[in-house]
């Protein structure tokens, strides 16, 4: 036999996948993620832009202080052409100057001592360390004091590259060697060479040696 229940039932309640029931809830988790990195990537992006912001700044900085020191270069170098100018001038004074100073202290300092080596009862400008030990070791080679320069004269003196040639006469050969010695011991002169002379006759009783001396001077 067959029974039929005609009495109503409560209807079951049909259960859900469980994401189907949680999906209000994990939705708005997703939303909070979202907002989260959005936010993150916002920060980033913030300091980002103030580190380049200062850089720029840096090198603002940087471009003025560059270009304070190129208008100072251009200043210098507008008037480099006038200090050009002013530095020639200053050396050719100087220059001139100095060709008067050894003129002064250069040949006319060698003829000052040629003249006070035949001036009576002077001698040469020398040393007087080596004066004497050149009056220990060989005295014959030492001028004398008494010597009368008046007994010989110089008619030429020529100068060519600091080599001087003097040509004269002397009433004898021991004169020329007085003024060699003399020569010898002056500071302002040195390689002092006698060339050949010879004996010459003035007219009745008077005789004289001509008489060559090459050397070189100091100035």
């Amino acid at each position: 036999m067959i029974r039929v229940n005609l009495l109503p039932q409560t209807k079951r309640k049909e259960r859900l996948p469980a994401g189907e029931s949680s999906g209000g809830s994990g939705g708005f988790k997703w939303l909070l993620l979202v907002a989260g990195l959005i936010i993150l990537e916002l920060a980033a992006l913030g300091i980002f832009h103030n580190s380049k912001v200062n850089q720029l700044d840096e090198q603002k900085s940087r471009n003025t202080e560059l270009n304070g020191k190129i208008q100072g270069i251009k200043k210098l170098v507008a008037n480099h052409e006038e200090v050009k100018k002013a530095l020639a001038e200053l050396r050719a004074r100087e220059e001139a100057i100095a060709k008067l100073e050894t003129a002064r202290t250069g040949p006319t300092a060698v003829l000052l001592e040629l003249a006070q080596l035949l001036t009576p009862g002077k001698g040469p400008t020398a040393d007087p360390d080596r004066l004497a030990q050149l009056r220990k070791d060989n005295p014959l080679q030492v001028y004398s004091p008494g010597w009368d320069a008046r007994r010989l004269w110089i008619n030429t003196y020529k100068e060519k590259l600091r080599t001087v040639e003097i040509q004269g006469n002397a009433r004898d050969s021991t004169d020329i060697s007085e003024l060699a010695y003399r020569l010898k011991i002056s500071s302002y002169f040195y390689d002092v060479k006698l060339l050949p002379g010879k004996r010459e006759s003035k007219g009745g009783d008077l005789a004289l040696t001509s008489f060559a001396i090459s050397m070189k001077v100091r100035y």
